[in-house]
C-alpha cells in the first residue's frame, strides 16, 4: 500500500482571514486528510487566537469535498463521551462521512486545568481514557445506550441516526503505553504515535526509529492477544515531536528520505503540521506544497 500523506491545520486562524482557505488548499493539494488539534489553548498559541476543533472541522466540511477531516487528539481532558457522541455523529453527517475522530488520554497542558480541576497523573488519565473510549463506541454504535461508570455515564443517551460511515466512523487512537495499546488493538481502525518523547530533545533520528519500532511490535503483540491482526490497524505518525523536528520538510528530498524509513517500520500515515511563520511549525510553503504534491508518489 502507497504511504498516504495527511497534515494538520491548527485552529489559530480566523475563517476569514486564512482558515478557510487553508482547507481548501489542504484538499487541492491532494492530502488524504487534514486533522486539527482539539485543545482548548496549546502551549505557545495560548494567548493568541484559538478556535473549537469540531465547528472549525463543520465549516471544513462544508467547504471541501474529498479531503478526509478529523482531531488530532480529542481527550478527556474536558470531553464527555455522551455530548462528544452528538457533535461526531453530526459533524460525520455534514460531512457525508469523512471523519476520523484521533483521541488518546491528553497530557498535562492547559486543557488539564481549565475546568477547575487538578491536573490527573498518567494512570488517571489512563483509567479515563479506558472508560471513555468503548462507551463512545457504543454511543456510535448504538440508538440508546445506558451505562453507570467510574467516571462517565449515560441514561437513555439517544443518537439516531448514527454515523454516516458504519458500523461508526473510524477511530485513530493515540498510544505508547500497554493499557492505551490494548485500547488501540481492541476499538482502533488505526493507531497514532509521535515517537517516543523522551528522545526529542537528546535523542538522534536513528534512536526515533527504533522507539518507533519498537512501539509496532508492542502495538502487534496487543493485536495478536485478543486474534486480530495488527495489519488491519493503519499506523499513524505526526511528526514534528521526534528528534528530527522540522527538518523532513526543509526540502523533497529530506522529507522523502524521512517518511521511506518510516514505512519501513508499517506507518501507513505521515502527518506535517501546516506551516506557521515564527513557530516551532515554521517551514518553507513552496517546500511544503513540493512535498505534498510530489512525495507520495516517490512513496509508493
Amino acid at each position: 500500500m502507497s504511504l498516504r500523506l495527511s497534515t494538520v491545520i491548527l485552529p489559530y486562524l480566523r475563517w476569514h482571514e486564512g482558515g478557510r482557505s487553508a482547507w481548501q488548499r489542504a484538499e487541492q493539494l491532494g492530502f488524504h486528510t487534514a486533522f486539527t488539534y482539539d485543545h482548548l489553548s496549546w502551549r505557545t498559541f495560548r494567548d493568541g487566537p484559538w478556535f473549537g476543533a469540531v465547528p472549525t472541522l463543520t465549516a471544513a466540511a462544508a467547504v471541501t469535498d474529498r479531503l478526509r477531516l478529523g482531531t488530532l487528539v480529542t481527550s478527556p481532558n474536558f470531553r464527555h463521551p455522551v455530548t462528544l457522541a452528538k457533535e461526531l455523529i453530526s459533524l460525520d453527517d455534514i460531512s457525508a462521512g469523512r471523519v476520523t475522530l484521533g483521541i488518546g488520554a491528553g497530557g498535562t497542558g492547559f486543557d488539564a486545568t481549565a475546568l477547575g480541576q487538578d491536573p490527573w497523573t498518567p494512570r488517571e488519565r489512563a483509567d479515563r481514557l479506558a472508560e471513555f473510549v468503548p462507551l463512545l463506541d457504543r454511543l456510535l454504535t448504538e440508538d440508546s445506550v445506558t451505562s453507570e461508570g467510574t467516571f462517565y455515564s449515560a441514561h437513555e443517551a439517544r443518537n439516531i441516526p448514527g454515523c454516516a460511515q458504519r458500523p461508526r466512523l473510524p477511530f485513530a487512537v493515540a498510544a505508547t503505553g500497554p493499557r492505551g495499546l490494548r485500547l488501540a488493538a481492541r476499538h482502533g481502525q488505526a493507531w497514532v504515535t509521535t515517537g517516543d518523547p523522551k528522545l526529542y530533545e537528546t535523542g538522534t533520528p536513528e534512536q526515533s526509529v527504533q522507539a518507533i519500532r519498537g512501539q509496532a511490535g508492542k502495538l502487534a503483540d496487543a493485536c495478536a492477544e485478543i486474534g486480530r491482526d495488527a495489519a488491519g490497524l493503519d499506523k499513524i505518525l505526526l511528526t514534528g515531536f521526534t528528534p528530527d523536528r522540522g527538518r523532513p520538510l526543509e526540502s523533497l528530498d529530506a522529507f522523502v528520505d524521512f517518511a521511506g524509513r518510516h514505512a519501513e517500520l508499517g506507518i501507513t500515515d505521515i502527518v506535517i503540521h501546516w506551516p506557521i511563520p515564527d513557530s516551532d511549525f515554521a517551514a518553507d510553503e513552496k517546500v511544503f506544497e513540493r512535498i505534498a504534491m510530489e512525495a507520495p508518489a516517490q512513496l509508493r
